[in-house]
């Protein structure tokens, strides 16, 4: 339950930082769970650190939030082009 709260909250921030990619609100709850998954890795194996704020719950919202920007943003590069 906690990961699906996560996931849409992160899901909606990156959908609403990266304009042209909102996803409903089952596609905001994917994307956000992915992009936690992304986010991880990001800090943790490639950055080698990880964000430290006074609440666990902020980090994990956080670190889903910049891996989902990550993956809208891969998307944006090599999916179909959208009309605007």
């Amino acid at each position: 339950m906690i990961l699906c709260l996560i996931g849409g909250l992160a899901g909606w921030l990156a959908s609403s930082v990266v304009r042209g990619y909102g996803a409903g609100f089952f596609g905001n709850i994917a994307i956000g769970i992915v992009g936690s998954l992304v986010g991880n890795w990001i800090f943790t194996k490639l950055l080698k650190t990880e964000l430290i704020t006074d609440s666990g719950l902020l980090n994990d919202v956080l670190t889903a939030c910049v891996g989902a920007v990550v993956l809208l943003l891969v998307i944006g590069l090599v999916g179909p082009k959208r009309k605007r």
